[in-house]
């Protein structure tokens, strides 16, 4: 129905002509552009409802985000015979109990030290101040107090919205609350009852598609798992050195510096750029330059160790995402949803990222093309002619296979097993 003229040309022996294959190639490039402006249109719709239902969606998020963290211990438990939902509360309390304890440790180092921090402020302005009184600024101090005076001004008539500002935050903390408790309550669902999800999608949706929903759905909790679980390691050790380098060089506040470095793990790159710049610019203002530059030379020899050594070896083929796309997928989901779009950002991306890479290894499948290929090896994926193998839990299948041919089971049983049903057109 759509042959080219070109096509029904060569059929009769003749050679197109230029004018026919440049037909074809705007024909074709037309079909494609029309086919991609509604695939953004799809998306543009989905993202304005994320947005607007984004209460109910962010608890989901982080609540699968907890749950990834939760299910190692609870599986343990469940193995040696302890019900689900009793492990799975076991689990979350001596969690939660962890944080408090955490919280309660950083609260009386924040405010004995604060003081220290405030004079160090003070004595940080005035050396700024004989900074810009010295050349080459050669201000004196009638124009200096000028600027100071103009900033007070602005200060106070901003005051109105400053207390605006104040009110929403006690709104916001209240929300985050909010989220918090919702979130668990989800985290404890999903991990308790989580066996019986893959099965139930795949009875729902029917043997084919269902298959598919099910391997994507296992493959993406297991890559989101991965991931959080390094984040949580690799972050683990950078708090580690940089808090024990912070208390070598006096710097107040190691513990939450050390904590937030902990935390801002979770948001690669972007993450660690905050942390350091805050804890050099701690040192600066109390201990000085030389302190500063000591703690920046710390910073970046940790990063370097991080990013070297400890990630290949614990995140093994890693996010499978480009340094770029990370970058950009932390300012997207900052501009739409502030910390926790950025939290939140680079989890999604890779989630999409791995449900993109089936989809790539279905067309792969059915267009035959690495048949006589080996695979790749630095990825560790087989070629679609060997036998189906578990990487990480998760299931690599053969050409005569339908990708989610498997009893899978998830969140709470940890595994997913895979029996083949016998060779099926995708």
């Amino acid at each position: 129905m759509d042959k080219a003229p070109a096509s029904r040309d060569v059929a009769r022996g003749d050679a197109p002509t230029r004018g026919h294959l440049i037909g074809e190639g705007l024909a074709w490039t037309a079909r494609w552009s029309l086919r991609f402006l509604i695939v953004i249109a799809g998306l543009t719709v989905v993202t304005l409802i994320l947005i607007e239902l984004w209460d109910v969606v962010f608890p989901v998020f982080l609540g699968l985000v907890i749950a990834t963290i939760v299910e190692p211990p609870v599986t343990w438990l469940r193995r040696r015979r302890v019900p689900g939902a009793l492990a799975t509360a076991l689990v979350l309390i001596l969690g939660l109990a962890v944080l408090g304890g955490v919280v309660a440790l950083i609260a009386p180092s924040v405010a004995g030290q604060a003081p220290q921090i405030a004079q160090g402020a003070v004595g940080g302005i005035q050396q700024i101040q004989g900074w810009l009184q010295g050349p080459p600024f050669n201000l004196g101090a009638s124009q200096i107090g000028g600027y100071v005076q103009a900033a007070v001004e602005r200060l106070q008539q901003s005051a109105g919205q400053i207390a605006t500002g104040v009110l929403t935050g006690l709104t916001t903390v209240a929300n985050s609350v909010i989220n918090a408790v919702l979130a668990l309550v989800l985290a404890f669902l999903f991990v308790k009852d989580g066996p019986k999800f893959l099965p139930w999608v795949r009875r729902t949706a029917g043997p084919t598609s269902g298959d598919h929903l099910a391997e994507m759905g296992a493959r993406s909790w297991l890559r989101l798992g991965g991931f959080i679980r390094s984040q949580a390691l690799i972050g683990f050790v950078d708090a580690v050195f940089i808090g024990v380098g912070l208390v070598i060089f006096g710097v107040p506040l190691a513990l939450p510096l050390a904590v937030l470095t902990f935390f801002g793990a979770f948001i690669p790159i972007i993450g660690a750029l905050v942390a350091g710049a805050l804890a050099v610019l701690i040192a600066l203002v109390v201990q000085g330059p030389a302190t500063a530059i000591g703690v920046l030379i710390l910073i970046l020899v940790v990063q370097q160790v991080e990013g070297n050594l400890l990630q290949p070896l614990v995140q093994g083929r890693g996010l499978g995402l480009n340094s770029a796309l990370v970058i950009l997928a932390v300012t997207a989901g900052s501009s739409l949803a502030g910390i926790a779009g950025a939290f939140l950002a680079v989890p999604v991306a890779a989630v999409l990222a791995e449900i993109l890479r089936y989809f790539g290894e279905q067309i792969d499948r059915r267009t035959g093309e690495h048949e006589d290929g080996a695979g790749d090896a630095s990825s560790g994926e087989k070629a679609p002619g060997e036998k189906p193998t578990s990487v990480a839990g998760t299931t690599t299948v053969g050409p005569d296979e339908e990708p989610g041919d498997a009893t899978a089971d998830v969140p709470g049983d940890g595994t997913v097993r895979a029996r083949s049903r016998g060779a099926r057109d995708a």
